[in-house]
């Protein structure tokens, strides 16, 4: 659920341009000689209805260095010239009228200066303001592409803990035990171990959309096969692929804002962003508890599901762009290839092709090899899987709380979710309000005193103030739920415990990939699936668990783990650049 939560969005390794020895980005206004450029403005004084946008000529640097050195010189084409009069959009990013399309063409090619034997141009935007980099679409769109994503980590939270409500019913039908009911919730967030290694990489070579159609389609077909289930075999096995398929929004979403906001904006989109994966638990029981109530048969929780995901599908394909910066790069470059017949024009993504053997180290083990060698990211993984896991343990608990104690039914104890979605709004507010800004205003200070960048220690702040908050939720639950108490008391312990977890996957999210930059995001794809694994193991044993502690010692053990983890972000915040300086890969090394 919460890797949509993954709110940075870091170079993949190989996506960058090429050296910055080799390459440089040519201004148009350098295109030719002042002579030519005289002629050029009175061309124009004689055609003011006919203009074209004058490209640059290319220039070689780095060409002797690169024989020098061994290495594959390139040259960059970018930017273009202001126009004048009427333009229509040209297939290289720059404008320029149909009526001299070819021409103007020619005379490009004719003035580059010839090129060494596998010498490619690079391709990138045109200047600072081009319409075709999403940090450059209308503020409109960009809202509609965020409420999209999160909507699409909804649909798929939503999803995994529909079983929740109506697992009486299942029992019923298939015959099972209840331990396997229990499967058919946790097999799914299984499922979330296996498909963020597998959509992480493809979205950053395919693109975001491609893989977002392909993704959600199965994932909708699997929604079927659950609705159709005739035994025990099916109904896990449809459940795990949809796990599976359905991390790609939870690994993509999260992608996809960082595409379209710039630093400044994209924390407080993210956040908000971020209640999309408590909004989905919540609602799931309510839904799946109504259907429980009123007698409906268990396969229309299922049908929701599939309606859910069709409906979201329709939204990607009719109105989701490719945001995926690389990419739309990579098809620029292919446009221009065709338009001028000549293949040398590459994008930074072309310059560096996908190699099986480099996929398969920098996506399974590479991701599990930093997990080892960096005690950050253990820490975080331990600490994250415990916060993560509790979210799935909850739909065990809460049952037995309100269904068990407080004789509440299924609808009912459905809605006890509620509280902890609005605690995680309140913890979205706090970040917005306060954390937020304050953060911006350490970024203004270290510009200004030109001392770099701000440490990563500063992320953990918020998590200092959450952390003390978990350990108390836990307490407070489990020693308030007696039927003498009224409910309200641990359902405010419940809201206290969503504001904890929201604050804590913040801040610890943002702490890792400020700390690792280019490497963040086989940081965070190792603390996925740990955490995963933690979410799909926590709810197998939660009944047993209860029974025999006992709800008050039940939490009161969980209350005592929260509290084992507690010292990690303040002794982060104490010696975190000291560990940082011992590591081999934490960007400040």
């Amino acid at each position: 659920m919460s890797q949509a939560m993954d709110i940075e969005k870091q170079p993949s390794p190989g996506m960058s341009s090429t050296d910055p020895e080799i390459e440089e980005r040519e201004n148009v206004d350098n295109y030719s000689s002042d002579e030519e450029g005289s002629a050029e403005r009175k061309q124009h004084q004689r055609s003011a209805s006919t203009k074209f946008a004058p490209m640059a000529q290319p220039n070689y640097t780095g060409t002797n260095e690169g024989k020098e050195e061994n290495l594959t010189a390139s040259r960059t084409f970018s930017r273009r010239a202001p126009t004048f009069g009427d333009e229509t959009a040209h297939p290289f990013g720059g404008t320029l009228s149909h009526s001299r399309a070819e021409a103007a063409l020619e005379r490009f090619i004719s003035q580059k200066p010839k090129l060494e034997k596998g010498e490619p141009i690079i391709v990138h935007w045109e200047g600072d303001d081009d319409p075709e980099n999403p940090l450059n679409w209308s503020f409109a769109y960009k809202c509609w592409l965020t409420v999209l994503a999160a909507t699409l980590v909804l649909n798929s939270t939503f999803t995994s803990s529909a079983p929740n409500g109506v697992t009486p019913q299942l029992i019923s039908y298939f015959g099972f035990s209840e331990e396997v009911a229990v499967l058919a919730l946790s097999i799914w967030v299984a499922g979330y171990c296996l498909g963020p290694l597998i959509f992480g990489p493809l979205s950053e070579r395919l693109g975001r959309k491609p893989v977002f159609v392909v993704s959600i389609l199965f994932y909708t077909g699997f929604n079927v096969g659950c609705a159709l289930s005739k035994n025990t075999a099916s109904i896990l096995v449809f459940r795990f692929l949809g796990g599976v398929f359905g991390a790609a929004p939870l690994t993509n979403s999260g992608g996809c804002i960082a595409d379209v906001w710039n630093a400044k904006s994209r924390g407080i989109a993210m956040s908000m962003f971020s209640i999309a994966p408590f909004a989905g638990p919540a609602i799931s029981p309510i839904v799946s508890g109504a259907i429980q109530v009123t007698g409906t048969s268990w396969r229309w929780m299922f049908w929701v599901c599939t309606i859910f995901s069709g409906v979201c599908l329709i939204l990607v394909v009719f109105t989701l762009k490719e945001s995926y910066a690389p990419v739309i790069l990579q098809r620029k470059a292919a446009r221009i290839r065709k338009e001028t017949g000549e293949d040398y024009y590459k994008s930074p993504l072309d310059m560096h092709p996908l190699v099986a053997k480099h996929l398969l180290h920098d996506t399974l083990l590479f991701p599990f090899i930093m997990l080892v060698q960096e005690p950050i990211l253990l820490a975080m993984a331990m600490y994250l899987g415990f916060v993560y896991g509790i979210i799935y343990l909850l739909f065990g608990a809460y049952p037995i709380i309100y269904e068990e104690v407080h004789g509440f039914n299924a609808l009912i104890t459905g809605i006890m979710f509620l509280p902890l979605f609005l605690g995680g709004v309140v913890g979205v507010l706090v970040y917005i309000l306060y954390f937020n800004p304050r953060y911006v205003r350490k970024m203004e200070e270290y510009a200004a005193e030109k001392k770099g960048r701000v440490p990563p220690e500063e992320r953990l702040l918020i998590v200092c103030l959450a952390a003390p908050c978990l350990v108390i939720s836990f307490f407070w639950i489990g020693w308030t739920h007696y039927k003498s108490i009224s409910f309200w008391s641990p359902m405010i312990g419940g809201a206290l415990l969503g504001f904890a977890i929201l604050l804590v996957f913040l801040g610890l999210f943002n702490y890792i990939v400020d700390a690792y930059l280019a490497k963040a995001a086989s940081g965070l794809a190792g603390n996925t699936v740990v955490r995963s694994a933690f979410g799909a193991g926590f709810p197998l044993f939660t009944r047993q668990m209860f029974n025999k502690l006992g709800i008050s010692w039940a939490c009161s053990l969980l209350g005592f783990l929260a509290l084992v983890l507690l010292p990690i972000p303040f002794v982060l915040v104490k010696f975190g650049p000291k560990i940082r300086a011992m590591s081999k890969h934490a960007a400040d090394h």
